[in-house]
Parts: C-alpha cells; structure tokens; sequence
C-alpha cells in the first residue's frame, strides 16, 4: 500500500513539473515564467476556495468564464492562448464584417477571439446541452449575442441524430455502438451546408474529436464558396475510431484548392507544410494564399497578458 502511495504521488509530481514547466516555456510566457506560474497557483487556489466560475481576462479587453474542470479554456488561463499558432491566426486573418464558423465550438474559445477581438459575425456549432449553455454564457459576457449565431447541432454528413458523450469536456464525440460510457445523450445533427446556406464564411474551425470526415461531406457547397480563405481542422488521428482515412480526408481538402500550412505569430509569417497523414494536431488550410499574408502583414496587434500580439 505504501509502494502505491508513493508511486501515485510521485506520477501526480511529475505531471505538475510537466505542467509548469509546459507553462514557462509557452511563447506568450517565456519572458515571465514566473509570473505565469504565479496565475496557475493562484488560479489553483482560488477555484478550490470559490468552487465556482470564475471570468478571467483573455485577449484584449475579452474574458472566459471559466470553472475547474474546462481543459480547453482553463488551458487558456495557465497560457494565454492555449493554441498558440492557431487562435493567434484566427486573430491576424480575420476582419470586421467577415464570418467565422466555429465547428465543435465547446466553451466558445475561437468564437470569442474572432468576434470579440476581430469583429467579425461568427456561427457557432455545439451539440452538448451544458456545454452549449458555457458558450452562451461566454458570448453574453463579452456581449456579443448581436455578432454571433449559436446552434446547438452537431455537423455531419446528413440531417439525423447521433449518440454523443456528455462527460468529457473537449474530449466530447459521437458515441460507436457499445462504446463505454457512464453519460450519453442524442443530439440532433444538421450539414454546414443546410446551416450556412446563403452565408459566405471566411474561416472555419473543425473539432469533432474525429468526426470531421463527415463533417467535410456535409460541407461540398461550402467548401467551393470563393469567399473561404482558410480551415483550420483537426487531424489528429481520432477518425480512426470511426474507420475514417485522414489521409483520403487531407486529399479531399487539397482537390478544394487548399494547401497546407503553418503559422508564425511572431514573424506573422505562412510556409507551406507537408503532411503525413499520422497523428498531426491541427492543420490550417489555406487557399488565396497572397490575400491571406496580407492580412496577416497587416493586422493590428492586440495584448495578450504581458505580451502584444
């Protein structure tokens, strides 16, 4: 008993050296580690002591409402911007009066950035009831219920039901027959085609936690609109669970006219990137590529903590 004592809390140790250690190597922190490792303690202690939500300043002059628990948003509490290159691009690319879709919006982390930092009008998918309620909660405390639309809808292939997990924060998904879970529940699904329809998006996010192969399908309409610059999607191998083939997905996106990227926030600078078709993370694809830098060039810079963007 004593050996699992002490294995337990050294595994519990070193997960807390990688945590802090994730935190004062991050870009937005690396000039003050300290004082971000201070925002973590106090975070930590804080929450316990609260046990409530609590509204943290995000970017600019925006905020999160957020609880212990929210891997993705407390993430953006221990570093500013959890994803880093990612969200830091949704900020450069967009503009007042473009539309960013938001697909497997969660808490409501991208649809903040890009309404409430870029101005731009956005639509919000989110399938699980408490979770869709937190990205309510998030776009009426920085009051932009009049710039963004909210569906509480999964995206797929075709109109439906699916079963979805309700008890795995980000780590959400459509549920496999017989796949064990302690909380499940049916949630309706729609196409991006049939929710955008005369809309003409700018940028789009999808994070379906592997589903978004039927996502794509849902989307041929969309995808050919020659207003959309960029979609940011994740291709991290979780299609697997569904028999899906990232690499066929990563082909269809190309046969599009899109091409694979990576981002520097700090250069503001796009390069092109070869994709393997394994576990990759997120891949931005972009197409009109000159108008993107642009923008990118171009962007006002916004404050991050103790950092400009």
């Amino acid at each position: 008993m004593m050996r699992q004592h002490c294995y337990s809390f050294s595994a519990a140790l070193l997960r807390m050296i990688r945590i802090l250690s994730g935190i004062a190597r991050h870009p937005l922190n690396r000039h003050r580690p300290f004082a971000a490792i201070g925002r973590f303690v106090a975070w930590q202690l804080g929450t316990r002591l609260l046990g409530a939500p609590v509204a943290m300043p995000f970017i600019g002059s925006t905020r999160l409402l957020v609880r212990r628990g929210m891997v993705g948003a407390t993430g953006n509490v221990y570093y500013g911007l959890q994803e880093f290159e990612d969200m830091a691009f949704v900020v450069h690319a967009l503009r007042q009066g473009d539309v960013f879709v938001d697909v497997g919006a969660n808490v409501g982390s991208y649809t903040v950035l890009a309404a409430g930092v870029s101005g731009a009008r956005c639509i919000a998918l989110e399938p699980v009831p408490s979770t869709f309620d937190s990205l309510l909660d998030n776009v009426r405390l920085n009051d932009l219920t009049a710039r963004v639309e909210c569906h509480n809808v999964a995206a797929g292939s075709a109109a439906g039901t699916l079963t979805f997990t309700a008890d795995l924060d980000t780590c959400n998904h459509a549920a496999l027959d017989g796949e064990p879970s302690d909380n499940t529940l049916q949630v309706p699904v729609t196409t991006l085609d049939s929710v955008l329809q005369a809309a003409r998006p700018t940028l789009i996010k999808i994070d379906v936690e592997g589903f978004e192969t039927k996502v794509i399908e849902g989307a041929e309409h969309t995808l050919q609109s020659p207003g959309l610059l960029g979609v940011l999607m994740e291709l991290n191998g979780s299609g697997a669970r569904y028999g899906f083939d990232e690499t066929r997905l990563h082909e269809r996106m190309l046969s599009f006219g899109f091409e694979a990227a990576a981002y520097d926030p700090a250069r503001r600078e796009l390069t092109r990137r070869q994709v393997a078709g394994k576990r990759e993370g997120n891949i931005l694809y972009i197409r009109r590529w000159s108008e993107i830098e642009t923008r990118l060039k171009t962007a006002a810079r916004v404050q991050v903590r103790d950092s400009s963007l």
